[in-house]
Order: C-alpha cells, then structure tokens, then sequence
C-alpha cells in the first residue's frame, strides 16, 4: 500500500487529505470517504486502508480543516473541553454546500494523480457525513456512481439537499444503512426515507441493520458490532464493485 497526507487546495484554504492505494496495478477507482462528527483519527485511516486494500484509491478529507482542527482528541486535551460538545460545535461549521465545494477539489485532484483512475468513483459517509456522501452524486453525476450512506443523521428534512430526496435526482447507485437502535437517526425517519423512495422510485437501498446502534462499525467504539460492521464492508464491497469497478 502507499500512503500519502497531501494539503489539497479548496475555496477556502488547504484541506489536509489522507490517500492510499495499491501500489500495483494503477490506476485505481477512487473512493472518497468522508469523516464522521469525531474527526480524523488512526481508526478512519485504518478503515481507509481496508478499502484500499482490496484495490481502491481512497481519498479521507479533513473536512474541518477550515477550523484548523484534525485530532479532536489533542484539541479536547489542550483546551479541557467535552469531546462530544467540542465535536457538535465542529459539525455546526459545515454544510453540504461547503463540503460540496471541497468534493470538487477532491475530484480535481484524483483527476490529476495517475494513480487514480478518471472513470467512475464512489463515496461513502458516516453519520454526518451521510448526507455529503448523497449530495455528491448530485453534484458530480458524471464521476459519482455509487454513493453510501452509513448511519447518516439528517436522513429527512425541510431542505431542497435532503438525502431522502436525492434518489430521485440522481441515477447513481445509492445505499443507505441504518441501525434500528439510532436516536440521532430512529426509525421513524428510516421509515419516511423509505416510504419516499417506494412513492417515487429511485436507483436506492434502504437495509436496517437489527440491533445495531450508531456507530456499529467503528472498531473502538463501545457499540461496536462485529456482523454488522463485516455487513457493512460486504454492501460497500459490492456497492463500489458493481458501479465503480472491480477490486483487484
């Protein structure tokens, strides 16, 4: 594998990126991976790495790189601050269409590396990151052809970039997975995305993971939960595989 951290030039600065692919075999579909609320740290690197292993370019964006801030544990730390009210008040400095703007960056770059192919690419989002993951498809419907949504919060709302309705102004491929035990996404909402995309079609899937709570597939996390997490990486496996291409 080769891993690199690059600072990626965006609208508003330089978004400090980590990317790694196979160093055989090039140029490989890209795979961009959007953080969750807690921010980069050695466990998405290493969920990175899985993608990449199995013959993806796999590109991690710092999304709060406009916060100067990557390792939420070092800034919790300095500033004596409560991680989870520390990583609300993050969240809160971005938006899908600030995030939209450094997937253009991304897919500029990916462009330009010979390492990545200029074919079609994939995206997958945990929790906040769900409904970036949607809206790329949108924003890109040329490149992004498969886009995951892995517990993502947000699922329905009042506005024109609602994930529940991005199925219907997309052909992309899209998967969203959700826990039956999620406050910040419960069932009632799983319900209505499913309900809309049932009413009005759409290339999409809606999979309740049974007693999985948010967060299941984060192997540090207490909710961890092992066969939904190897779930999870089977619906991503086959996901990319079919619309982004084959793993090598």
């Amino acid at each position: 594998m080769i891993e690199r951290q690059v600072e990626i030039t965006t609208s508003d600065g330089r978004m400090n990126t980590f990317i790694c692919h196979p160093e055989r075999l090039a140029p490989h579909p890209a795979i961009i991976l959007y953080m969750d609320a807690p921010g980069i740290r050695e466990e998405l690197r290493d969920m990175a790495r899985r993608l990449g292993s199995v013959g993806y370019y796999v590109m991690l964006p710092n999304l709060y790189y406009r916060s100067n801030v990557e390792d939420l544990s070092s800034v919790v730390a300095e500033a004596g601050v409560d991680r989870r009210q520390k990583a609300l008040q993050l969240m809160a400095t971005i938006n899908i269409p600030l995030v939209m703007q450094d997937t253009d960056a991304l897919i500029a770059f990916a462009s330009q590396d010979p390492a990545a192919s200029k074919g079609p690419m994939g995206c997958v989002g945990y929790c906040m990151s769900g409904q970036y993951a949607m809206n790329a498809a949108v924003r890109h419907p040329d490149r992004i052809r498969a886009a995951a949504s892995m517990y993502g919060v947000a699922l329905v709302t009042d506005k024109p970039d609602s994930p529940h309705l991005i199925p219907q102004r997309t052909d992309a491929r899209l998967y969203f997975g959700c826990a039956e035990k999620d406050h910040y996404a419960p069932l009632e909402m799983v319900e209505r995305l499913r309900a809309e995309i049932a009413a009005k079609g759409g290339n999409a899937e809606v999979e309740i993971y049974p007693g999985a709570e948010h967060g299941f597939a984060f192997p540090s996390r207490p909710v961890y939960d092992k066969p939904s997490a190897e779930r999870h990486w089977e619906r991503l496996f086959t996901l990319f595989g079919a619309r982004v291409g084959m793993a090598r």
